[in-house]
């Protein structure tokens, strides 16, 4: 027995030697720090390797076994890394282009159970009433707790018209919901924009994918040209917005900014890591793409502006939202935001196959970080339908098991330009839910009369226009 279990041992550290240079991770560590291979841990990994090839109650493949490691190795860094075997991929490619199957939620994992960072606006999970800070703990019959993210997420997608169930803690309701929710094909529509009154615009952005920049210009060309006289206020909605892709966040902020200005600024371990992000085609557009914001009015850089976040402002939408903060070109307006502040790199391993690793902290234009902080409004307005709602239930990054932590003992401070807050009316106690009920209440429809935030953010808006007359 001790010999097989020896031979084993050899053919797992035959493995990891095998991985290890498959993954050339000698290329990629800090060429300063020249460390050893930690000898005992290889070798308590390859008794482990060992043990369970010779010992576990049913036969298990190699490949298995090293799959399943490289998918632990990932999984304990941070929310955010993970192994994307063929499938997922494939799934991640298609999701940035707008249209995939599924319920529509951004999804993490913390305490082994599916944490929704954000339902995604007009999909099944947003109309069935899923929140930010939903805990999943059953699919269908499957408890979430034996599942891995990636086989969890796995599971929610399926052919368009099957249902799923969903067994749902929620932490203001004291025992667990369910939900029955129809997949779908998840067809996002990035941008929305209307006209609220005469001179006074609403933008929303849902999500950036790829053409969310030239999506943006196309809306805000129509908007100016539709009214009939100068614009006096525009608001960006980017309330709910989970992010996306970076140069879509970098051509939204170019859109408000003066060409060349900063948007954004990496930090990471590797010169590849590290960029410098401006208002200029070179950051956003993709290649042989032409400039689709060169024809936007020229008062698009001048109109009053503020700009809606909350607790669901993820990512992308942060890097927009602390562009225009920076460079005080726009008011920022609505409660903290998510505050998903690094950066994941899809580094493709062959076969199909990669890995979504994090290897850069994101920082604002004045070199602020905002990993596990977020974007602190200048002005604070809570939603009158979560403002009672204690601090606690609401999710942040910084919630997340794993997460990373902000790298900053001090912030550098933001010049608030608008005082004093605009005071939210009194908050409204939360609709009660009862055991095992689907049912909620009607969801908000931003932009719509009933957006009290957006009611605020117009009347600023007017007040603004008042004060630059006199």
């Amino acid at each position: 027995m001790r010999s097989r279990i020896e031979k084993f041992g050899l053919i797992g550290l035959g493995l990891i030697a095998g991985v290890l240079i498959s993954l050339q991770l000698s290329a990629v560590a800090d060429k300063d720090i020249a460390e050893p291979l930690p000898i005992e841990e290889l070798r308590a990994f390859s008794e482990v390797f060992a043990r369970i090839k010779s010992d576990y109650v049913e036969p298990v493949t190699d490949k298995k076994l090293i799959t399943e490691a490289i998918t632990g190795m990932l999984t304990g860094l941070d929310p955010h890394s993970s192994y994307l075997n063929a499938e997922a991929f494939k799934e991640l490619q298609v999701g940035t282009q707008g249209q995939f199957g599924g319920l529509g939620i951004e999804v993490g994992m913390e305490d082994g159970l599916v944490k929704v960072i954000s339902p995604i606006e007009d999909t099944p999970a947003y109309h069935a009433g899923m929140k930010s800070g939903d805990l999943i703990i059953k699919l269908d019959d499957t408890m979430v707790k034996s599942l891995t993210l990636s086989d969890a997420v796995k599971r929610m997608r399926g052919k368009p018209g099957s249902k799923i169930v969903l067994t749902v803690i929620r932490k203001e309701v004291p025992k667990p919901l369910t939900f029955t929710i129809t997949r779908a094909i998840i067809k996002v529509k990035s941008v929305k924009s209307k006209l609220i009154e005469p001179g006074y615009a609403f933008v929303r952005i849902t999500q950036f994918q790829e053409r969310t920049g030239e999506n943006l210009a196309s809306a805000l060309n129509t908007l100016f040209k539709e009214n009939k006289e100068a614009m006096k206020g525009l608001v960006l909605d980017l309330r709910s917005d989970p992010g996306g892709l970076l140069n879509s966040s970098v051509a939204a902020s170019a859109a408000f900014l003066p060409k060349d200005a900063l948007v954004v600024y990496t930090e990471g371990r590797n010169s590849s890591a590290k960029m410098r992000l401006n208002a200029t085609p070179n950051d956003y557009l993709r290649d042989n793409e032409k400039d689709y914001l060169k024809n936007l009015p020229a008062a698009v850089k001048t109109v009053p502006m503020i700009v809606l976040v909350n607790g669901g402002s993820a990512s992308a939408s942060e890097i927009v939202a602390g562009a225009l903060q920076d460079h005080k070109r726009a008011v920022i307006m609505g409660t903290q935001t998510f505050g998903k502040g690094s950066v994941q790199s899809v580094l493709p391993l062959g076969n199909n196959t990669a890995i979504k690793l994090t290897t850069a902290r994101y920082y604002t234009p004045n070199g602020r970080s905002i990993q596990a902080k977020g974007i602190v409004p200048d002005i604070v307005v809570e939603d009158p339908a979560t403002a009672g709602l204690d601090q606690s239930l609401r999710m942040r990054e910084a919630d997340l098991e794993h997460h990373l932590t902000n790298n900053q003992k001090i912030d550098v401070k933001v010049d608030v330009t608008v005082k004093p807050p605009v005071p939210a009316e009194p908050a409204k106690s939360p609709p009660k839910i009862e055991e095992g009920d689907a049912s909620k209440p009607k969801m908000l429809e931003y932009g719509s009369k009933e957006d009290y935030q957006l009611q605020q953010a117009l009347n600023l808006l007017k007040g603004m226009n008042i004060l630059q007359r006199k």
